[in-house]
């Protein structure tokens, strides 16, 4: 699977921002998928997965009640739409993929594979 993101850009806080991450190959619908953050100085955290067949979701808890995640398997695309960014949302935003055999999980420990990075920069 390679996955390509794309929609980062620069917002003012308050605003929002739809991120997207396109899936090449076969099986998508196979993968938990996930986006992860990388902030300048930081290491790169998690910040939300949705599971095999899109009806579970979970979320880091600075990003819980603004940014919702949400797939689309037909299209193998993945999406995070961000609302009321702030300014410690500023990161470069990457896309990942884990197989997965169960359809519940949205466990995304560790990553098979990584899309390239968007920038998302949010001013105060």
């Amino acid at each position: 699977v390679q996955l390509q993101a794309f929609g980062g850009g620069l917002v003012q806080a308050g605003d929002s921002l739809r991120l997207s991450c396109a899936a090449s190959g076969r099986f998508f619908s196979n993968y938990v998928v996930g986006w992860f953050r990388q902030a300048p100085g930081k290491e790169r955290e998690f910040v939300a997965a949705i599971n095999r067949n899109g009806d579970d979701t979970n979320y880091a808890d600075s990003v819980k009640g603004r940014f919702t995640i949400s797939r689309d398997n037909a299209k193998n695309m993945v999406s995070l739409q961000m609302n009321s960014l702030k300014p410690e949302d500023t990161a470069i935003y990457y896309c990942a993929a884990r197989w997965s055999l169960s359809a519940l999980s949205t466990s995304i420990e560790k990553v098979d594979y990584w899309g390239q990075g968007t920038q998302v920069t949010v001013s105060s």
